[in-house]
């Protein structure tokens, strides 16, 4: 009998790792191949990509121009250089920017008013003072 016969099918050496795996003359050729195939349909997709972008931002700029509005690095960029300007020349941090109707002195006097109808008679004269 054959050597192969009496470990099995020839298929079960290769299997268990018993036998080298025949290499393939055109392996390295083949895996080049792959390999570049990948690169460029990693080109396509970037180069569609690149190409889409860029029309949504020449959408973006028509709808800027419509309606006048800055992009939005430049318009962080001004803000950013509104708020060093006013801190210029001043040795402490600059200040926080408080949004409009924090803090105003007229509403504090209506908030005061309002909370002066609850409290009883007394009370008031006190505060008042």
């Amino acid at each position: 009998m054959n050597s192969n016969s009496d470990r099995g099918p020839p298929d079960v050496g290769k299997m268990l790792g018993g036998e080298e795996k025949e290499e393939d003359p055109d392996a390295d050729k083949k895996e080049e191949e792959r390999q570049e195939a990948l690169r460029q349909q990693e080109e396509e997709r970037k180069a569609k990509y690149a190409k889409m972008e860029a029309e949504r931002e020449s959408m973006r700029q028509g709808i800027r121009d419509k309606y006048g509005l800055k992009k939005r690095e430049e318009a962080e960029a001004e803000a950013a250089a509104a708020v060093e300007e006013a801190a210029e020349g001043s040795l402490t941090r600059p200040k926080k920017l408080v949004p409009a109707g924090c803090g105003d002195e007229e509403e504090e006097e209506s908030i005061m008013d309002t909370v002066m109808k609850y409290l009883p008679g007394p009370l008031q004269d006190m505060l008042k003072k």
